[in-house]
């Protein structure tokens, strides 16, 4: 019997991807989305968040869920409000999903929730974290620490539950790579700051397999870091990026006061880095990566 796969967050990159893929591999694909708008091949539930309200039909025609929703964390300076917002949108759909399957009946066996790794901290340094490592103290280490908070809530109903602690995806479209890629094909790109901040990278399609192993592998339990097995300092992913795209670096280093000026406490997001790996990944799983080394996965990507 065809199962179904419940994807909250599903008109992001990740999840565009990751539908394609369960798609390819047999599975009803159905999405909770804020819009009402449909999308072909896809069945589409309502939800409202501050509302706290749901399209029961969403949760009991599920086998499994997939919850990648949450406010972008780079898509704006980090006001007060904006804030709230990337705290709230991750905790209140949590929330709401967990109040829908303690009090209605279902049928869903694995509930796979996206989390990230600033739950260390926005700059870490070259120290490695893995899965045991403590966490940061700063906004995003808050913010990611109250999402799994609120995620582990389902494991507690008795369903499986797998949590990611994705690191900086490399895709075509969206995201840190066209953000980086764009200057270096126009010439003036450079790394930023002292360029020695690691990056803890996936390729998107790894990413997306990984998502789709955790659900159909049942020996998947708890919290794993979602990162290819080798970081790489910003320097290292500029030059790579322009030795993929045939573009010289001519540039001094983007000086981290500039980028702290134009961002605000935001700003970490791309001065700092962590050195993350992926020790349960590697340690406890089966899963193979397609892309472990980066010059493979931007040649991919970029050409």
């Amino acid at each position: 019997m065809q199962q179904t796969v419940l994807i909250t967050g599903g008109t992001g990159t990740i999840g565009r991807r990751l539908t394609q893929l369960l798609q390819a591999q047999g599975y009803q694909v159905a999405l909770l989305s804020h819009s009402t708008k449909t999308l072909p091949g896809l069945t589409v539930y309502s939800w409202d968040i501050e509302k706290g309200e749901i399209d029961l039909k969403a949760i009991q025609t599920a086998d499994h869920i997939i919850h990648l929703a949450g406010e972008g964390i780079a898509d704006g300076r980090w006001t007060d409000s904006r804030k709230e917002k990337i705290l709230n949108s991750r905790i209140q759909s949590t929330d709401l999903l967990a109040k829908a399957l303690a009090e209605n009946d279902h049928r869903v066996k694995s509930f796979i929730g996206a989390s990230a790794i600033g739950f260390y901290g926005g700059d870490t340094g070259d120290r490695p974290l893995t899965e045991t490592s403590e966490g940061g103290s700063d906004f995003l280490a808050q913010v990611v620490r109250a999402w799994e908070r609120s995620e582990l809530q389902i494991a507690s109903l008795g369903i499986r539950t797998v949590i990611l602690r994705t690191g900086v995806v490399l895709t075509a479209e969206g995201g840190a790579l066209p953000k980086i890629a764009q200057p270096i094909r126009l010439g003036a790109g450079a790394p930023i700051g002292s360029g020695q901040q690691y990056i803890a990278w996936i390729h998107l399609d790894d990413m997306c397999r990984m998502y789709s192993q955790a659900l159909t592998d049942t020996t998947w339990q708890g919290i794993y870091n979602a990162v290819a097995p080798n970081p790489v300092t910003n320097e290292t992913l500029t030059k790579s990026i322009a030795d993929v795209l045939h573009r010289p670096l001519i540039l001094p280093n983007i000086p981290e006061f500039t980028i702290k000026l134009l961002y605000g406490e935001m700003a970490i997001v791309v001065t700092g880095g962590n050195y993350v790996l992926n020790k349960r990944i590697a340690d406890e799983t089966t899963f193979t990566y397609q892309y472990t080394d980066l010059k493979t996965a931007l040649e991919d990507l970029l050409t």
